[in-house]
């Protein structure tokens, strides 16, 4: 019997598979536009032309929620296979440039975001001017294939195992911080229970949890759930409270290290400040890795190596 003709892609038919994988993998229409740059109605009809050619359903859509049809389910596992084919030999070309180029995916919780990579982009993109770089701040935790990043950056012994996991810096030592004139309306606080008679500016967590704030003073390890009536999920927003007389924010010293030697926040309990994981880039590597990201590492890592272990970072 005949080998049955492979039918002919065209660049729409490869375009809107692409985007169908997109939707299926994001369960979600909204979120799949933004990462493909084009608009939800663009998105829609383009599903709906290639369900209309291949005359099957792949995807069911409510109000609320998108998942794929049984047929969409499977496309959609051969699809991840052949699009990873794709897309690891367009890589392998990268070795025959004279530089990297591409575009990478980089997921951040917002301390590695503020303290590397606001730092570090400037002089990466200015040197491999090839190279696009997309960065999602989020303190969530990302499952970062799935989602279609490159890498991604948390603190060591937060990062998923089964990943390569590179050591960006030196550990890093967390603070509890406020401004002078808050202390000058409070009783400075001496041990750390004393911080349940502040305001204290809550952290809720990227696992969604309040955070306990810990301190260490030798041997001697505590974990305190602080009061507040107000409650953050991101460094960046109460450290400003903090400097708007607010309450005590808890965060790496590295975060406020300027603020600091400026006399706009005081540390508090500084006896009691703990050291903590340094931040690490972390990647799959069951695949090749993106050329681009390797010369990423390269600069992140050289970046880290020229800093002071302590108050290494200036807040931006």
């Amino acid at each position: 019997m005949p080998a049955r003709p492979i039918a002919r892609l065209t660049r729409k038919d490869l375009a809107d598979l692409n985007a169908f994988r997109t939707v299926e993998r994001l369960r979600s229409f909204t979120l799949a536009a933004v990462e493909l740059g084009i608009t939800t109605s663009a998105l829609s009809h383009a599903i709906r032309n290639l369900e209309t050619r291949l005359g099957v359903r792949l995807l069911n859509r409510t109000s609320r929620t998108v998942a794929p049809t049984e047929a969409g389910a499977g496309l959609a596992l051969r699809l991840e296979v052949g699009f990873n084919e794709i897309g690891e030999a367009l890589e392998a070309l990268n070795h025959y440039r004279g530089r990297p180029a591409g575009r990478l995916r980089i997921n951040a919780l917002c301390d590695g975001a503020r303290l590397l990579l606001a730092r570090v982009l400037p002089d990466f993109l200015a040197a491999y001017p090839d190279v696009e770089v997309e960065i999602a701040v989020d303190d969530k935790m990302v499952d970062i294939v799935s989602a279609g990043f490159d890498a991604g950056i948390r603190f060591g012994g937060t990062v998923p195992e089964d990943f390569v996991a590179v050591r960006l810096g030196p550990d890093l030592r967390w603070v509890a911080v406020a401004s002078p004139r808050y202390l000058y309306r409070k009783p400075r606080p001496v041990m750390p229970e004393d911080l349940k008679t502040h305001a204290c500016i809550q952290i809720r967590t990227g696992q969604g949890t309040i955070y306990r704030w810990e301190f260490q003073q030798g041997d001697d390890r505590r974990a305190i759930d602080v009061p507040g009536q107000i409650c953050v999920n991101e460094t960046t927003l109460g450290i400003e409270l903090a400097l708007a007389d607010a309450g005590i924010m808890y965060c790496l010293e590295q975060r406020v290290a300027e603020y600091v030697r400026r006399g706009a926040l005081t540390v508090v309990l500084p006896d009691w400040a703990p050291i903590g994981p340094a931040l690490h880039l972390y990647y799959p590597g069951h695949r090749q890795i993106p050329q681009g990201l390797r010369e990423f590492i390269d600069m992140l890592k050289a970046a880290c190596s020229r800093l002071p272990d302590s108050g290494a970072f200036t807040a931006f």
